[in-house]
């Protein structure tokens, strides 16, 4: 629940949920108020039924008896006429048992004319509910729930001279009409235009918010790898709060990639300075060296002296000769003539040539068993010679007699790692940063541009040179494609 997303789609729920739970419990209510409205009706038949009582009780006091003819049917109509008169929608009558009905009427009937005729569809239920009546000698009601409507029919004894006589009501309720089930219908259409309109439109707002967000994650993760520290420029979604987002993303990587253009200059400009006051500090000591040899052999008569100084002077010539040679193949950087290689006999070589140099400092030198591919490593053998030489040469100056330097090759996913061990003392900790910047070395007599060029022989190669961490001594790997492109 920490995304906007499952947060908008926890709402969308809960809105679906309620609209749900809410229909359920307005057709409930009508239910109840479908029950309420036939219990009314039960009540104004039964109270009607009572006042056809009261008014057939009044019309037949002091009637002998005889047969029913059309006079007394008559009166009788003009009884349940009266009766319920003031009744309205509930019709009926007076029953005979043997005879059927003496009697009907239906006073508030909404229709071209009175109603005279007894409801045939009805007459099966009217004829066994005032059976039942005058079987128990009680009233008797009695519902007939259909689809639209609950027929309610009620009968009551009428006592008299006439034997077997009941008086009878009825009265439909109608379940489909009505002002509960109006208030039904509009409760249930503003229901659906309220509760499931805002969830339709909060699932539409959520799709378009996932659709943008998709399209500003791809188009953040579709930058070019060669700008990774460029922000791509978004484009705009036409949504609000989303465009304030975008505009806000491309103003900081506008800025980003203004600072990263003044911070690259200033670095250059450090790399610049830092290379010219090293540059200046080798090339003038050898100068002052020189000078001070030359103006010794002018003031010296002696040969041997003038001699010595000369070779003197013709050595720290070769020390410059050698810096410049360096910084030459740092600056320029010379495309690999790629080859494949015997790995084996490509280390051993490489390590022959510092035999005797560290046999010379008691130092032993060895070389691993390269590792068994059947595509040999594809790279330029005379660059990485030269790398490792830096690396080996290094390693033997600054490892004590009795120590070792080791060289070693591995063959990991698709990458040659090259690798010179020792055992010395290790790099300081006040260089390891710039360890492989040009002019940065640990010894007094070191150039600090073997380093820097074993690190641009590397990404040459399309690979990368490193100072691996280690519990003794020092460690260097130049790590390259086994085949390099």
């Amino acid at each position: 629940m920490n995304s906007l997303r499952s947060r908008l789609l926890a709402l969308w729920l809960m809105l679906a949920v309620s609209g749900v739970v809410i229909g359920l419990l307005l057709v409930e209510f009508y239910r109840q108020s479908t029950n309420a409205q036939v219990g009314r009706a039960e009540e104004t038949i039964t109270h009607a039924c009572r006042e056809l009582t009261d008014r057939y009780q009044f019309v037949v006091t002091g009637w002998r008896g005889g047969n029913v003819d059309d006079v007394l049917k008559h009166e009788l109509v003009g009884v349940v006429q009266a009766a319920l008169r003031r009744s309205p929608g509930v019709e009926g009558g007076i029953w005979r048992a043997d005879a059927g009905s003496l009697a009907y009427a239906f006073p508030t009937y909404e229709g071209t004319g009175p109603k005279t005729d007894l409801p045939s569809a009805e007459l099966s239920t009217i004829r066994r509910v005032n059976e039942e009546a005058v079987h128990e000698d009680r009233p008797v009601t009695t519902r007939l729930v259909g689809r639209s409507q609950v027929l309610v029919v009620h009968a009551c004894p009428l006592r008299g001279p006439i034997a077997n006589v009941t008086g009878w009501t009825m009265m439909r309720a109608f379940a489909a009409e009505g002002r509960a089930y109006n208030q039904l219908l509009v409760g249930l259409a503003l229901l659906a235009l309220t509760v499931f309109g805002s969830a339709i439109w909060l699932a539409r707002i959520l799709y378009l918010w996932s659709r943008q967000l998709a399209r500003l994650e791809t188009e953040l993760a579709g930058r070019d790898p060669a700008a990774v520290a460029d922000l791509p420029e978004l484009t705009r979604t036409g949504e609000r709060e989303f465009d304030r987002l975008v505009d806000a993303l491309n103003t900081t990587g506008a800025r980003l990639a203004d600072e990263r253009r003044r911070a690259s200059a200033s670095e250059r400009l450090a790399a610049v300075g830092r290379l010219a006051a090293g540059l200046s500090h080798e090339i003038r000591n050898p100068i002052a060296a020189m000078r001070l040899k030359a103006e010794n052999a002018l003031a010296a008569d002696n040969e041997g002296r003038r001699i010595s100084a000369l070779q003197s002077i013709l050595q720290q010539v070769g020390r410059l000769d050698g810096l410049l040679r360096d910084l030459l193949a740092m600056t320029q950087r010379r495309e690999p003539k790629l080859a494949e290689i015997d790995l084996s006999a490509f280390l051993g070589r490489t390590a022959e040539a510092h035999r005797e140099l560290a046999g010379s400092k008691g130092v032993k030198l060895v070389v691993g068993s390269a590792p068994s591919v059947d595509t040999p490593p594809l790279f330029d053998a005379e660059q990485m010679h030269r790398a490792l030489d830096n690396l080996i040469l290094n390693a033997i100056e600054n490892t004590p007699a009795g120590g070792s330097v080791e060289v070693a090759a591995e063959h990991r996913a698709d990458k040659l790692s090259l690798r010179i061990r020792d055992t010395g003392q290790g790099v300081s900790e006040d260089i390891r940063e710039r360890l492989f910047e040009p002019f940065v070395t640990g010894r007094a007599e070191g150039t600090g541009l073997g380093l820097a060029l074993v690190r641009e022989i590397a990404r040459a190669h399309g690979g990368e040179a490193r100072l691996v961490p280690t519990s003794q001594g020092a460690e260097f790997e130049i790590e390259v494609p086994w085949r390099t492109s």
